[in-house]
């Protein structure tokens, strides 16, 4: 193994050495990959575009993330910057490396995309933007080239099973009432939950090593050590798809919402809803107490499924009650979008 990150070492090492001004273009394509932006784009989509394809996007996005998390702390391996002082960090991170979050999540998210718009040019482009952000990974010390390889392969195989499996378990959700849905949804969650600390609990007694987290300090100047086996991450996730189902559950209960409009409505609807998520994340995120013990894994998981809920419940309603968004008769962000 440690062959395999030497060998990746000199490769970062050769991308670091290129030229100074490749940073900051490689950190925008690192940030095209990061859940930050892309829970912008998947509540642009829902609100703004095709509701259908933003549940679709913000779903997979919190699902890709559970699995993430879970292959990470079950192989927990280092990053270049922790395993190799010569590595810069042109980023930081906290996490275990391999698999590469960002590599994964790119071909979920931008994969999903491609696959619902069904277009050549949607392909390439997504194929494009996947290439460059692992690569960028490599470029930010982030990542061994195993990480990011391993990324593409389980955002691959993730992408594949979501769309597989999304239209048997929405027509099996719809066979119930919508309580027993969102019930469904929250129990699946909370399981969701227990595997990941399941992996955790599976490492017993195994601590981060003291020269990862030495080296992690040195490269970054951030004095916190970093702290992988954080379950904080994955309830993000879980509270967060669990507001996302919950409110596409609820909806359509209170006439739907149609994401079509002149472009203006649609410019004011992103407006508000990107106000209303900041407002959810920052001012909850300001008075309920953060930490790594059960009663802060409650409220956090409240908190990020306030903002799924608003995302595809609260917001909608909002829109239509203001007039920027008509009703939906078809509930269409309800419906199956084969991919295939």
């Amino acid at each position: 193994m440690d062959t395999i990150l030497d060998q990746g070492v000199a490769l970062i090492l050769y991308l670091q050495s290129l030229a100074d001004w490749l940073v900051p273009l490689m950190q925008f394509f690192s940030f095209l990959g990061t859940e930050e932006f892309f829970l912008i784009v998947a509540p642009a989509l829902f609100w703004c575009y095709d509701a259908a394809l933003g549940i679709r996007v913000g779903s997979f996005l919190m699902l890709s993330g559970v699995l993430n998390y879970v292959v990470k702390i079950g192989l927990h391996d280092p990053r270049p910057y922790w395993y190799d002082t010569r590595v810069k960090a042109l980023s930081v991170e906290t996490s275990f490396g391999i698999p590469s979050g960002h590599a994964e999540h790119a071909v979920t998210v931008w994969g999903a995309i491609a696959a619902s718009l069904r277009k050549r040019w949607a392909w390439i482009a997504a194929v494009t933007l996947i290439f460059f952000i692992g690569l960028s990974r490599l470029f930010l010390g982030m990542h061994f080239p195993s990480d990011v390889l391993a990324g593409w392969l389980l955002g691959a195989a993730g992408l594949w099973l979501f769309l597989k499996l999304e239209g048997p378990v929405i027509v099996w959700l719809k066979k119930m009432s919508p309580g027993k849905q969102i019930l469904v949804v929250f129990a699946g969650t909370i399981g969701l939950f227990l595997l990941g600390l399941l992996a955790k609990i599976s490492l017993g007694a195994w601590t981060v090593p003291a020269d990862w987290i030495q080296n992690a300090i040195n490269a970054t100047g951030v004095s916190e050590p970093i702290d992988p086996l954080a379950l904080s991450g994955l309830v993000s996730n879980v509270g967060t798809l669990f507001g996302l189902a919950a409110g596409a559950i609820l909806l359509p209960i209170y006439g739907g919402f149609d994401a079509g409009g002149p472009a203006w409505k649609r410019g004011v609807r992103f407006a508000i809803g990107l106000v209303g998520v900041l407002l959810l994340w920052r001012g909850l995120g300001a008075v309920l107490p953060r930490g790594e013990d059960m009663v802060s894994y409650a409220l956090r998981y409240m908190r990020y499924a306030l903002i799924g809920f608003w995302i595809t419940g609260l917001s909608p309603l909002l829109f239509t009650r203001l007039g920027l968004a008509e009703r939906s008769q078809t509930q269409s962000y309800q419906k199956v979008q084969p991919a295939n």
